[in-house]
């Protein structure tokens, strides 16, 4: 997906586009968002989100049910992954 894309689906070009669209969306909200969808997107939406290429999700592994926050180091002008694929709330003790 990342690399090549889908079989008859959006190109890497495509998702990029599909994840700054969705960036966009999220920071003209005020306040916090939640935001949950298929894991390979929120990759796609991570990458992006700190402005590295598309291909780079790829390096950003999800689990099922993972919880991982976005946000910023100094101001909007500065975004970081303040965690991210957090499966803690899924352990049993």
């Amino acid at each position: 997906m990342f690399k090549d894309g889908a079989p008859a689906g959006e190109s890497p070009d495509d998702v990029a586009a599909r994840a700054d669209r969705v960036i966009a969306q999220l920071r003209a909200v005020q306040g916090d968002v939640l935001v949950f969808g298929h894991g390979h997107f929120l990759r796609a939406l991570g990458a992006r989100w700190i402005e590295l290429p598309i291909l780079s999700a790829s390096r950003l592994l999800l689990s099922t049910a993972s919880i991982s926050v976005l946000g910023f180091e100094h101001g909007p002008r500065d975004p970081a992954i303040r965690l991210w694929n957090d499966v803690h709330h899924l352990e049993v003790s």
